[in-house]
């Protein structure tokens, strides 16, 4: 099969062929039709998270049809359309599995960075990890709602009963949940990078009531905000942004310093909380969510071999929506 391999970090990815995967007891092999480029692939690629894995299929946002099953695998069928998201398996008996947050699992894998994910024709999954999807959405606008949805719903959930929500960072994440936001009734604020018109207009299209550069205030305080941009100079920025008893949640994988800032900022009561991965509770949630409400995501769509462009075009933000490789084509 074809796959983009990624030998080490700050290398390009080069095509490779290599066998089909064989699965394990609890696994499905998927025949991979659609696999979205994530924000957490760019910082396994420029080195920001630590290799688990070399060489590796990266890739944690996976559609596909299942091509054979385990042994042991009862929920899915040959044939069957799947969903591959960002936590690939968890211990399930330490403390945190045992009460539900195996997001926070002690020795959890990772879909794309501990076990080869889509960026491939076939990947294999943990099919007790796997999700069915939508049928609303066809393959390629359902890739992103596996991460970007996924983990911007945590991060949504987490913000709590806010109704003048602010999202920093304007990109895959954002784009879907502030559709979910605007449909239950929210107002929305979206923070670009400075100057950035498009994505601006781009949100405005999408119902938000307000849409500037992030440096700047918006025009009333905001009762929650989202970071998605892996800046730590927008948790002061989102704080000062923010009325008392307000929650910031800095919803990546990873982010860069926090820089000092006045006690001020968080006096009244505010919080800054993070969001780690996901549970399947949290896929469960959305996907019945995104059954019954109308989330238009905005795919960019990639050949196989274009991974490298699809990573450096999402690195400098050339498109608005999610970016998604599609290996069959």
């Amino acid at each position: 099969m074809r796959a983009m391999l990624l030998d080490q970090p700050h290398t390009s990815l080069r095509l490779a062929h290599i066998p089909i995967p064989t699965p394990g007891p609890d696994d499905v092999l998927i025949r991979v039709s659609a696999c979205g480029v994530c924000r957490t692939d760019l910082h396994i690629a420029d080195g920001e998270l630590p290799p688990h894995k070399a060489p590796l299929v990266m890739g944690h946002e996976v559609v596909g049809t299942v091509a054979a099953v385990g042994e042991r695998v009862r929920r899915f069928s040959i044939g069957e359309r799947v969903g591959v998201p960002w936590l690939g398996g968890s211990c399930r008996h330490c403390a945190y599995c045992a009460t539900q947050h195996e997001n926070l699992c002690d020795t959890p894998r990772f879909t794309g960075y501990d076990r080869d994910g889509g960026y491939a024709e076939f990947a294999v999954a943990d099919a007790r990890y796997c999700f069915d999807l939508p049928s609303r959405y066809d393959d390629i606008h359902a890739a992103p709602l596996l991460c970007a949805g996924l983990i911007g719903y945590r991060a949504y959930a987490m913000a709590g009963d806010a109704q003048r929500l602010g999202l920093y960072g304007f990109g895959a994440a954002a784009h879907i949940i502030a559709q979910v936001a605007r449909q239950q009734g929210k107002e929305v604020y979206a923070f670009t990078r400075p100057c950035d018109t498009r994505s601006q207009q781009f949100a405005r299209s999408l119902g938000a009531a307000w849409a500037g550069d992030s440096t700047v205030k918006p025009p009333q305080l905001l009762d929650a905000a989202i970071i998605f941009a892996p800046l730590g100079a927008l948790v002061p920025a989102a704080l000062a942004a923010t009325s008392k008893g307000a929650t910031v949640v800095c919803a990546g994988i990873h982010m860069s310093d926090i820089p000092s800032f006045p006690y001020a900022l968080l006096w009244g009561e505010r919080t800054v909380r993070s969001v780690a991965n996901l549970t399947r509770a949290d896929g469960d949630a959305f996907f019945s969510l995104a059954q019954d409400i109308d989330i238009q995501t905005a795919p960019v769509a990639y050949p196989l071999e274009e991974a490298n462009r699809a990573l450096a075009e999402l690195r400098t933000g050339q498109f608005d929506g999610a970016a998604v490789l599609l290996p069959q084509s």
